[in-house]
């Protein structure tokens, strides 16, 4: 299978593995920009060694990649991760799903591929990838938000994604109400148990006895008269307008990308949100709101992006984005 022939454009051959709680993405990229063999396989599990399982299965994978595209010759390799993630000591600080803490993955996927590896955050990756490629193009600030079970984000920043030791960017752990819920993450009343997909779900399931598919079925409900869920629906739309509202004037980003399954819902997303933004906002520069165009394989071709950094920086010609020019 191939994706986006020519989006990532010339550059090295390599490998990259999207690391996910269930599944893992890979593919292989030629030197004209093909992804090729991308395929989506669960991804391996280990209670005992979590991280060295997830690893082993890179050679795997590998293997089969290459057999796929025999003229094709790696030269370096990226993985990314979600959870807490260190990208520049390669560690994975805490994953919940993989179950792994202070996990050398960096060193492990580089002894298990036999290549350099670029590592880094399932999410950052994404947001590089709609910067360099997607959405975000004409922003050096900005910040991509990935809504769906949950809200992570990604922060740019003049052009750079921004980490500070793999803690920032969890805005769906900002707090949005004191006297909430209660988060997976042990926290009261993080955004995220209001205004992700999965809460807007699972919030009109528990008040309304009656069983949602998912938070499309919700919108689908506010818009055909159902006063809970357009309470549901309005209460993620603040929550979210406030958590962005709190970045605007922090950070002041030109542009805020929204991609994930909530960006699914289109106008009825963006209209309102954009609206209560601008109510709530003074003085402040106003972000341009953007649906992230990337879809699925952000997260992917960002990490296809850090592998070709590696390599470029290994063979010391310092480019830095899929046209050579620095980001």
């Amino acid at each position: 299978m191939t994706v986006a022939p020519t989006l990532l454009g010339t550059g090295a051959a390599v490998l990259a593995f999207d690391v996910g709680g269930t599944d893992t993405k890979s593919a292989i990229v030629d030197a004209t920009g093909r992804v090729l063999g991308l395929r989506r396989t669960p991804t391996a599990l280990d209670e005992a060694a979590p991280a060295e399982a997830v690893a082993a299965s890179f050679a795997q994978l590998a293997r089969e990649l290459r057999e796929l595209a025999p003229g094709v010759v790696p030269v370096a390799a990226g993985v990314s991760v979600p959870g807490l993630v260190d990208d520049e000591r390669g560690i994975g600080i805490f994953a919940s799903n993989l179950r792994w803490r202070d996990a050398p993955i960096r060193e492990l996927a580089e002894r298990s591929l036999g290549l350099p590896v670029a590592f880094g955050h399932d999410v950052r990756a994404a947001g590089d990838a709609e910067h360099r490629l997607g959405a975000a193009r004409a922003y050096d600030d900005a910040v991509v938000l990935a809504i769906g079970t949950g809200i992570a984000s990604s922060l740019l920043i003049g052009g750079r994604p921004y980490s500070a030791g793999g803690y920032a960017g969890e805005f769906g752990h900002s707090l949005a109400d004191p006297h909430g819920e209660r988060c997976p993450c042990g926290a009261i009343g993080c955004l995220e148990t209001i205004a992700s997909a999965g809460a807007i779900a699972r919030r009109y399931r528990e008040r309304s006895g009656r069983d949602v598919a998912g938070a499309r079925e919700v919108l689908d409900a506010a818009e055909a008269g159902d006063p809970l869920a357009r309470t549901i629906w309005g209460d993620a739309i603040e929550a979210l307008a406030e958590g962005i509202v709190r970045l605007v004037a922090t950070l002041a980003p030109e542009a805020v990308v929204i991609g994930g399954g909530l960006s699914q819902a289109g106008p009825a997303l963006f209209e309102p949100l954009g609206e209560r933004i601008d109510a709530l906002l003074s003085f402040h520069r106003r972000p341009v709101l953007l649906r992230a165009e990337l879809g699925d394989d952000a997260g992917l071709l960002g990490t296809a992006l850090a592998a070709r950094d590696l390599a470029d920086a290994r063979r010391g010609t310092g480019s830095g984005t899929a046209d050579g020019s620095a980001s």
